[in-house]
């Protein structure tokens, strides 16, 4: 198996979507992602939290980050094909129309 990192974009950050959530809206999303692990299965290796206040590190210094990532997950599986149909119709989806996913296949250290 091959283990992949999955990245959540919003073009808000993550206090800005849930400030505006009512405690029944939480609830409503969290149940979603319940289904959505539960459907993953031994696939889903890690949930992930969600992310916020990011900064960017640079050989000058440190800079505020210029993406809206909002949080992560680990999933394991054969191909990045099949990690890609574990994240099709993600909740992530419903949050806006901004949202978006990305998936990083974890590559073999060199020399490992």
């Amino acid at each position: 198996m091959k283990k992949f990192i999955v990245i959540y974009y919003s073009s808000a950050n993550f206090d800005e979507i849930g400030k505006n959530m009512s405690s029944e809206d939480h609830k409503k999303g969290m149940e979603k992602w319940m289904e959505w692990a539960k459907k993953c299965g031994s696939g889903l290796v890690d949930m992930g939290t969600p992310l916020g206040n990011a900064q960017k590190i640079v050989k000058s210094g440190v800079i505020p980050s210029d993406k809206n990532v909002v949080g992560y997950s680990v999933l394991q599986a054969e191909s990045i094909g099949d990690a890609q149909k574990m994240v099709k119709d993600h909740p992530h989806f419903e949050l806006d129309n901004s949202c978006e996913i990305e998936i990083y296949e974890c590559m073999p250290m060199p020399g490992q």
